[in-house]
């Protein structure tokens, strides 16, 4: 099912999403992957922060790390949303994403899910345009105690969208979050 994004004043979605399972009110699936910081992330280290992960194609992407730069661009608003942290996962090897992060200079951590375990438990791999071995561009609220608030899978048939700009990525999360 898509929901219409925000995308300014037009009230016709301009960046169409649809919300994937696990979906909101939903436990977030626990993880344990290689980070691009040099550790092993976990999800629950997360706990007591409101995280969004940000699922995506990973280094065939060059969309996908200019989101992360435009997320990194604008982090005031980020964090005025309520969000505590960002996350990126992908399938990438995690000493290929090291590299690319330095060569972007990105500080936002980019975890390596190279066997598809975090993929298959999001669903992520549903919504993108490689088949089911790569994600799309999907995006899923944590809240502090651990369950699913928000979820917006960008990256799905038909119109495969593999960048939303910062604002109107935020004005679907107000507005998803209201609810």
């Amino acid at each position: 099912m898509y929901r219409a994004a925000s995308g300014g004043g037009d009230p016709v979605a301009q960046f169409p999403y649809t919300v994937g399972k696990p979906g909101v009110g939903s436990l977030a699936p626990a993880f344990s992957l290689a980070s691009t910081t040099g550790a092993t992330q976990t999800l629950a280290a997360l706990r007591g922060k409101t995280v969004l992960l940000y699922f995506q194609e990973g280094l065939s992407c060059q969309p996908c790390f200019d989101q992360l730069t435009d997320l990194e661009r604008n982090i005031t608003q980020v964090h005025a949303a309520g969000i505590d942290q960002v996350v990126s996962i992908t399938t990438d090897p995690v000493d290929l994403l090291t590299q690319k992060t330095r060569d972007m200079h990105l500080t936002t951590p980019v975890l390596s899910d190279s066997n598809l375990t975090a993929s298959q438990a999001y669903q992520a791999n549903q919504y993108g345009m490689m088949g089911a071995s790569r994600y799309g561009h999907s995006f899923v609220l944590i809240s502090p105690d651990g369950t699913i608030r928000w979820r917006a899978d960008y990256g799905g048939a038909p119109k495969y969208t593999m960048f939303v700009p910062t604002a109107n990525l935020l004005a679907d999360l107000r507005a998803g979050t209201r609810k």
